[in-house]
């Protein structure tokens, strides 16, 4: 019997915010932080490359329910970008193609960095885990196989120079779900006139999310249980931001069975809803035509072990 067949699995409900180190894979990182929370279920909302440090929020439990609001979410990086030099992979794990000489100005890099600002089409990687008959595009980079892709709009909310020089450029990126930061830095690159390639990558925010909030994997692994449980977020972590709609108690059970239940609200997205207990914590929803219609429900189970327990 393996080690971790001898856990002992739990339910355990929450949001943990992880510092992801460079080196481990994005699921690497997700079965260690579960069986250090010894939990029975376990998500993520979004993967970051082994060579990406930074930022994942992990789902736990109940939470997983919500895990496409993080994938959905938008998203801000540290990018360190490599001038004079670009690789097959659009990062520093590639094979160095063309070499040019770097001759540009602070002026000349906040320039190329504002026209990439604002809605932009990317044609993903062929080193990307995006999947082409389900099997992912570098799988078939690796065997010399190029696949035609699609370009794809995405939104770069903002990109700040954080340091330039030597021939290394670091930026401060927002931007959508699903943008290519290592096809980003190629575009600065060639705009710049000099190529480029991502040389590092730190995730520093999802949505209304923040790295300063996140513990690293050995921080993690080297406190007591307790403490681990500490430290998870609530199970609508992922979508504190939404509006928030009380049921009685009449309505909440009727809304936890998914009827829909009427309110005196305009039409809305997104809700958070909840029951007459300050912590009873229904799901997520939205509002059409005055009638609040449930997206995600928890259990009955799920909302009792989320209330506090009585002394």
């Amino acid at each position: 019997m393996t080690p971790q067949a001898r856990i002992q699995r739990r339910p355990v409900h929450g949001v943990l915010l992880l510092d992801k180190p460079v080196g481990v894979s994005s699921n690497g990182a997700l079965q260690r932080a579960r069986r250090a929370l010894r939990a029975e279920k376990a998500g993520h909302t979004g993967t970051l490359d082994p060579l990406a440090s930074g930022l994942m929020a992990l789902c736990f439990g109940a939470a997983t329910k919500f895990s496409q609001s993080g994938l959905d979410a938008d998203k801000r990086y540290l990018a360190t970008l490599a001038l004079g030099s670009t690789t097959d992979t659009g990062d520093v794990e590639g094979v160095v193609g063309q070499v040019r000489p770097v001759h540009v100005t602070r002026a000349q890099v906040d320039a190329a960095c504002a026209q990439w600002v604002g809605d932009i089409e990317q044609v993903p990687p062929m080193y990307s885990a995006l999947k082409h008959e389900g099997k992912p595009l570098y799988a078939y980079a690796r065997a010399g196989v190029e696949i035609e892709r699609t370009a794809r709009p995405v939104r770069i909310h903002a990109i700040d120079v954080v340091e330039f020089g030597d021939e290394r450029l670091v930026i401060d990126v927002s931007c959508s779900k699903g943008t290519y930061i290592r096809t980003l830095a190629q575009d600065i690159g060639e705009t710049l006139g000099c190529g480029a390639h991502l040389s590092a990558l730190r995730r520093t925010h999802s949505g209304s999310l923040g790295i300063d909030a996140a513990v690293s994997l050995e921080s993690l692994e080297a406190m007591t249980e307790d403490e681990r449980m500490g430290l998870l977020q609530p199970t609508d972590a992922l979508i504190a931001e939404q509006p928030l709609v009380r049921l009685d108690e009449h309505d909440a059970a009727q809304f936890l069975c998914g009827m829909r239940r009427q309110l005196d609200m305009p039409n809305t997205l997104g809700l958070r809803v909840y029951g007459p207990q300050p912590l009873a914590f229904l799901g997520s929803a939205h509002v059409t035509a005055g009638e609040l219609i449930a997206d995600r429900l928890l259990s009955p189970t799920e909302v009792a072990a989320l209330l506090p327990t009585t002394p």
